[in-house]
């Protein structure tokens, strides 16, 4: 069978740096949020602020954030995705114990609060404190550790399913073009094949004929150049095509054809429908026996409905005027853009041939 369809590949929109603009906002803020904590419950009032306390709670923070970032930037990528648990956690036991000890000695150099004593276990720190101290410590930055783990584990997965995604898009686009390369040349043989036989019948009529096809090629080419197209024109298309067909059939071949639309701006995948309207008039016309073509196409705003009878005169083997991979091909480019969404039957019944393709918006 020698059939036709068509589709532009339209390039994949890279991805933008939005996601990760917007990561960077939202951990200014969240650390801006940790910043600010302590005014929040000192009132108005900035002189009831302790800044000695203040500033051993910051200290506390920069190591959290210092925590967070080695691991987030760092750590977790350079150990714990190339699988080097062992690494990764002594490099971890590492930086917990060199900022515990950073972190007490700033502690220590921050004066205590006006008008209030030191902190009696400051002065003759026993071995409780220093174990408790640790303790405290360790737990606080294993805490913000894991928390590095759970948002990079998340933020790579995030990154990796959008890859995924976007690859599956492509693969899906390159997969629609590589059917749209083999089915175009065989629509423009047919027509062209249908002009040659009119040359030595009626000169006249193929100069219509040539005027008619420049008119679908043009559509072909450029108006359905987009995935998808408004459905009165693939519709115009098509009624084009059937009566570019009609004037070479000879009188014992009754065509009859009803197209129609309720919605003509509703949106549509082009060429869709040219391949069962090809096979029709290749496979439904005899030369020297009665023949008939029926077509109806119904389109609405949610639901286009074609349908398709014709005598049947198949082909033999050493026919080779096409390649028998339009059907084939156009429900390979159904699943593709409408999966679960189309119902597609075909076949012969007696002498007849019946093909109806039911597509929902």
């Amino acid at each position: 069978m020698k059939e036709h369809e068509a589709l532009q590949h339209k390039p994949i929109p890279a991805l933008t740096s939005h996601p990760r603009q917007l990561g960077g906002l939202m951990h200014i803020i969240v650390w801006g949020l940790l910043f600010c904590f302590p005014f929040l419950f000192s009132g108005r009032n900035s002189e009831s602020i302790d800044w000695s306390d203040y500033l051993r709670f910051v200290t506390i923070l920069l190591g959290v954030i210092l925590v967070f970032y080695a691991n987030y930037y760092y750590l977790i990528k350079r150990f714990l995705f190339t699988r080097q648990t062992k690494w990764y956690l002594l490099s971890n036991f590492l930086l917990f114990i060199a900022l515990t000890i950073v972190v007490y000695f700033i502690m220590e150099q921050i004066p205590a609060p006006e008008g209030r004593t030191r902190d009696p276990r400051h002065d003759e720190p026993s071995l409780q404190f220093h174990v408790m101290f640790i303790l405290f410590d360790f737990i606080k930055y294993l805490f913000t550790a894991a928390l590095s783990v759970a948002l990079k584990m998340t933020s790579s997965w995030y990154k990796m399913e959008t890859e995924r995604t976007e690859l599956e898009k492509s693969r899906t686009e390159a997969e629609l073009q590589n059917l749209k390369s083999q089915l175009n040349p065989h629509f423009l043989f047919n027509t062209l094949n249908n002009i040659y036989s009119l040359i030595a019948i009626s000169p006249e009529q193929a100069q219509e004929a040539v005027h008619d096809l420049s008119r679908l090629l043009r559509y072909v080419l450029y108006e359905s150049s987009d995935s998808y197209v408004a459905v009165g024109k693939d519709l115009d298309f098509l009624h084009n095509y059937v009566e570019l067909m009609r004037i070479r059939l000879p009188k014992h071949v009754e065509l009859k054809t009803e197209i129609q639309t309720t919605s003509p701006d509703t949106l549509i995948a082009p060429l869709l429908f040219i391949t069962l309207i090809e096979n029709a008039f290749k496979h439904g016309v005899s030369n020297n026996k009665p023949s008939f073509i029926q077509l109806e196409i119904a389109a609405g705003s949610k639901q286009i409905i074609c349908y398709i009878r014709n005598s049947c005169f198949p082909k033999d083997d050493t026919d080779k005027s096409g390649s028998g991979i339009g059907l084939v091909n156009l429900r390979k480019r159904l699943n593709l853009l409408y999966p679960g969404k189309y119902s597609f039957v075909y076949g012969q019944e007696g002498s007849d041939y019946n093909c109806k393709l039911e597509l929902t918006f």
